[in-house]
């Protein structure tokens, strides 16, 4: 049995200011997308270059924390939120949501699209690859906070968190997120992408893929407290937010590939 190094959330303070190791994971998920995408910009036959993808960083990462805030509001906290409408600014008390964030980069991505002169899938297979970066970083950022852990276990490898206040050992759920839907998510999308696949298909694999490792570490990591199961004592609310992302994924590989042999 391991025991969660209770990591002070606090990576530096400086005065009255105070930098989180959190926060530090976002920015290190945008510098990836920023440093990675502009290597990718300079590619043959490339559709963005260095300035749009300043710009896509840019109104992406607004679609990700205001998505993201009000995503998790809806659809993890919906009682609070209607019973104070102005509890969506309170952001230092946490609460970001991945579906919500990914409905705000899909705005972002649809007006950049329009403004550019490019399709939506365009547009989407370029930044589908990227985003495992800070989909990996953020979930550092969890365990790191000693948050959003699993469910207790026996496994050699399980962890007894301070911060659940039980003494129970439980699956280090956030690190099986941080190496699913980051690193293998990563090196699948970007090996996929290699193979000059029909427009449309590597935002569908990014769809199924992350929606099959989010099902899967769902059902190791405890339910928002808030919430519980949602359905027959073990569904959850990520599966089912996630589960239409991989009916959609394959549709979309279905249509992008149907496309390609007219």
């Amino acid at each position: 049995m391991l025991v969660h190094p209770d990591i002070d959330p606090i990576a530096l303070s400086i005065g009255p200011l105070k930098i989180h190791w959190y926060g530090l994971m976002y920015v290190v998920g945008f510098l990836g997308f920023l440093i990675i995408g502009k290597m990718r910009s300079k590619e043959p036959n490339n559709i963005m270059n260095p300035d749009r993808v300043d710009d896509m960083m840019f109104w992406g990462a607004i679609g990700v924390v205001a998505g993201g805030r009000i995503g998790y509001m809806l659809f993890y906290n919906l009682q609070n939120f209607l019973a104070d409408p102005l509890s969506i600014f309170q952001v230092w008390d946490g609460g970001m949501s991945f579906h919500g964030g990914l409905l705000g980069v899909i705005l972002a991505m649809i007006m950049l699209a329009r403004r550019w002169g490019l399709t939506f899938f365009q547009l989407s297979d370029f930044v589908a690859p990227l985003v495992p970066i800070g989909l990996g970083a953020g979930r550092i950022g969890n365990f790191i906070n000693g948050e959003l852990w699993g469910r207790a276990t026996d496994v050699p490898w399980g962890m007894v968190f301070p911060q659940a206040q039980d003494g129970l050992a439980r699956h280090p759920s956030q690190l099986y997120q941080a190496f699913l839907e980051g690193l293998v998510l990563f090196l699948v999308l970007n090996w996929f992408r290699k193979r000059s696949p029909p427009t449309g298909a590597i935002s569908g694999l990014f769809l199924v893929g992350y929606g099959i490792a989010r099902i899967l570490v769902e059902f190791v990591r405890e339910p928002d407290k808030q919430l519980g199961y949602v359905a027959w004592g073990w569904v959850t609310q990520g599966q089912v937010l996630s589960l239409p992302m991989v009916f959609l994924g394959l549709l979309f590989m279905w249509w992008a590939y149907k496309a390609a042999k007219r």
